[in-house]
């Protein structure tokens, strides 16, 4: 029984469909304002996002300064994040806090459009521009609202982004350091100043440990290939990067790599001994 009515309920779903869509595009070219509100206020609330939007895109400057005004413009902001244009989304929730700087909505608001950034921002391997937006816009919500309900996944996605840029600042010094080994000393030594400037700007990274050990690496390619008038300096530089690693991480994962480095610069070393 249930097999032979299927064709009927099937019939039946594409007539409300085509009548619901026929009545979309009816209201939607339409000049009936409230109509276009009462019917994106519907597809909202139904989770269609897309075609409550594109009503929304329409009303929303017939509201400016309306009572409806709020709700309309918060609809709008959050259609935007909800279908995943999260460029226009930030910008809208931007304009709506401004607009309505105590509304109940400013609170999330604020996250949304935080979040919105946080979604913007590319792998770490790229420019890194839209993460430091998204960063300072997170920073400015965690400020701004100490015990919102949202703070946990602010903290999150804060962390998230910080360990993005730190891995972006590492991989450019591992590049340095890697050069260096090839090419001129002026890789090597641009691959410990920017190693250095990590652990000083990144103190508590996850990737410290790594960093530390590329230092003992860049360093000790510059002793290498220094002149005799610099060498014993820079291996003695090249062994306390060694013993800053050891004592920071003394069951360090990169152990056998350094301590084979250790074993070339002391072997050096002993050259300036006799």
């Amino acid at each position: 029984m249930f097999r032979k009515m299927r064709p009927f309920f099937s019939l039946i779903v594409l007539a409300v469909t085509f009548s619901s869509c026929s009545e979309y595009q009816k209201v939607l070219k339409s000049e009936d304002v409230k109509a276009k509100y009462d019917m994106a206020e519907a597809f909202y609330d139904e989770g269609d996002y897309k075609r409550s939007n594109r009503l929304l895109q329409q009303i929303a400057p017939k509201y400016i300064g309306k009572p409806q005004g709020e709700r309309v413009m918060f609809f709008l902001s959050d259609s935007y994040y909800q279908i995943e244009d999260y460029n226009t989304a930030g910008y809208q929730f931007e304009r709506f806090i401004k607009s309505y700087p105590k509304s109940d909505k400013a609170q999330e608001a604020a996250f949304l459009g935080a979040k919105s950034y946080y979604e913007l921002s590319p792998n770490y391997s790229l420019d890194q521009t839209d993460t430091d937006k998204a960063l300072v816009k997170l920073q400015t919500f965690i400020n701004g609202y100490p015990e919102s309900e949202y703070m946990a996944e602010a903290n999150v996605m804060a962390e998230k982004l910080s360990q993005k840029k730190e891995r972006k600042a590492l991989e450019i010094a591992k590049q340095f350091t890697k050069l260096g080994e090839f090419y001129t000393l002026d890789y090597s030594i641009s691959a410990a100043s920017a190693l250095d400037n990590f652990v000083l700007d990144f103190p508590g990274s996850i990737y410290k440990e790594e960093a530390l050990f590329y230092k003992v690496k860049a360093l000790t390619n510059l002793a290498m290939n220094s002149t005799e008038q610099r060498k014993k300096e820079r291996l003695n530089d090249a062994k306390t990067a060694y013993n800053a690693l050891k004592k920071s991480f003394p069951q360090t994962q990169f152990e056998k790599e350094a301590n084979v480095l250790m074993e070339k610069v002391d072997k050096e070393l002993q050259n300036y001994s006799k």
